[in-house]
């Protein structure tokens, strides 16, 4: 096909960590850019006050709720992700630690390159580009957990986090991009970072790479999701057809645009429902291992809801996350939190219990539900649940995996995978909850999902497209390049081959500007191919 017959260069499917990076650099290297993705635009007023309205908070379209955040759950494993123009940095928690060297060393990609080395510059270019910064005020919360560490010997630190710290609430000219972005206002430690910057000081996407692309000529259609991708010919060399339609209304027509590329950037819980549909209909050269080898970062999420003493009503101060404990050598903590009055989950949470057998933990989960109810109503019902909350996120590297896979209805289930599977019952994050809350004088508590069915929760679930060396072990090759075909590639959570054992953010936009880098300028050449 001639060039004039083509819509777009390359289309991004999603505009998160992977689909924002991929949108700047592409255009800086003169390349022709749509970014399709399905949750809305936002402005800081656009944002919910607090979690309790949902339709501003909640992406729910079959109820018409649009908002940032989005919770899936599989037979396995319940998923918190983000949805809107900026993708899972409007709710993230903005933390940016880098994984310990195991990380690049194990997995589907081990071997393929030095990863620690080849990656170390562009997790530099990452920190500078997402406007790194450490946090500068340790809250009550930070504070209990360094007396903590302290006590047992443990190292901690203050987070590196993508915020602005300038004056507070006080507008100011671009402080990263020599004038070239957005104004931005200083960050007044609200801890409502999860529920969306209504105060301009968190560092999305769309205030650095989306916003900067658009400056340079890429394209964003919002409110939009990919429903098929169609190969011009058998490997895609000739280009694609992309099949979309509005994600925001009952009944949409579908529409199409013809583009030389594709790429993948919608998250796993995106991109592998659409590879695995797409592998049996029109992409079947896509490899097996679609869907496989999904990691949770072996998470635990424990609310410590403090109850009384003088923490009580303080656990929303400072930032979302504002500091990290090194458990051991495969463990990290971070203590997080929402901001005053987004205590929705509190109607979801129950007391902590450790019994794997199921009658066994029912029976012990009733008696602490009785022994604690005048104490829960007195929280529901009196009590701001998010001021006294605090959220103990335990992550690991240690390897656990599920597989994404279809049923015959077009479902997508969580199906256990040969070796571990991810499990709500960490002891090592169940015995320091129980720390952490008699220092702090709360309650441990988990989503009901976790106390009742034993099914985890994570919020940073990665893979189903990993790298291998061929299509036998890998989705894409180390380039991020999809195995037998042409310019269809994967940048979001779902590359990430080993479970990095921290926050993923900085690594997808790391090795997304590594493989971006791979990608060479457009020319007159390429452009006539």
């Amino acid at each position: 096909m001639k060039a004039k017959d083509f819509s777009y260069d390359y289309i991004i499917i999603g505009s998160g960590f992977g689909g924002a990076v991929s949108a700047l650099r592409l255009t800086e290297k003169g390349y022709k850019v749509l970014v399709i993705e399905k949750g809305r635009f936002f402005k800081p007023e656009d944002f919910p006050k607090t979690n309790w309205q949902l339709r501003k908070w909640l992406w729910w379209p079959a109820l018409k709720m649009f908002g940032i955040q989005k919770v899936s759950f599989f037979k396995h494993i319940s998923v918190l992700s983000g949805v809107g123009v900026g993708g899972g940095s409007l709710v993230y928690a903005n933390t940016l630690p880098k994984p310990k060297s195991p990380f690049f060393n194990q997995g589907t990609w081990q071997g393929l390159e030095p990863w620690e080395r080849v990656l170390e510059p562009y997790y530099k270019k990452a920190y500078q580009m997402l406007g790194a910064a450490e946090n500068p005020y340790l809250a009550p919360a930070d504070l209990a957990l360094k007396k903590i560490a302290e006590k047992m010997n443990k190292p901690f630190k203050p987070v590196k986090v993508s915020i602005f710290f300038g004056p507070k609430n006080k507008q100011v000219s671009d402080p990263y991009f020599n004038g070239n972005g957005p104004k931005r206002s200083g960050c007044n430690f609200c801890g409502a970072c999860m529920t969306g910057c209504r105060y301009n000081a968190k560092n999305s996407l769309d205030k650095n790479y989306l916003y900067l692309a658009q400056k340079k000529g890429a394209r964003i259609l919002a409110e939009h999701e990919v429903i098929d991708i169609i190969p011009l010919n058998k490997n895609g060399s000739k280009g694609y057809e992309v099949v979309f339609k509005k994600s925001t209304a009952y009944f949409a027509k579908k529409k199409q645009l013809k583009t030389k590329g594709v790429i993948f950037s919608g998250g796993v819980l995106g991109t592998v429902p659409l590879l695995l549909k797409l592998k049996k209909t029109n992409l079947p050269l896509l490899s097996d291992m679609v869907g496989k080898m999904v990691r949770t970062n072996n998470e635990s999420l424990i609310f410590n809801t403090v109850y009384k003493g003088h923490l009580k009503g303080k656990m929303s101060e400072g930032i979302a996350i504002g500091s990290i404990m090194t458990y051991d050598e495969n463990s990290h903590i971070e203590p997080v939190r929402y901001g005053k009055g987004s205590g929705i989950w509190g109607l979801l949470a129950v007391p902590t219990v450790h019994q794997s057998n199921f009658v066994l933990r029912s029976l012990t989960l009733l008696y602490k539900i009785i022994k604690y109810l005048p104490v829960r109503l007195k929280m529901l019902l009196f009590d701001d649940f998010a001021a006294n909350s605090v959220v103990l996120l335990f992550m690991q590297h240690l390897d656990s995996t599920i597989q994404l896979k279809r049923n015959r209805w077009g479902i997508y289930t969580s199906q256990e995978k040969e070796g571990i599977k991810p499990t709500a019952f960490i002891p090592e994050a169940l015995h320091f909850a129980h720390k952490f809350s008699k220092t702090i004088k709360a309650i441990p508590m988990v989503l009901f999902t976790e106390s009742v069915s034993g099914i985890p929760s994570t919020a940073h679930i990665l893979g189903g497209a990993c790298m291998g060396q061929t299509d036998s072990e890998g989705v894409i090759d180390k380039n991020n390049k999809v195995f037998n075909y042409h310019n269809l590639y994967v940048f979001d959570g779902s590359m990430i081959s080993a479970n990095p054992g921290v926050n993923p953010s900085l690594s997808i936009t790391a090795i997304t500007e590594y493989g971006m880098s791979k990608i060479p300028p457009k020319t007159n050449a390429v452009h006539k191919k």
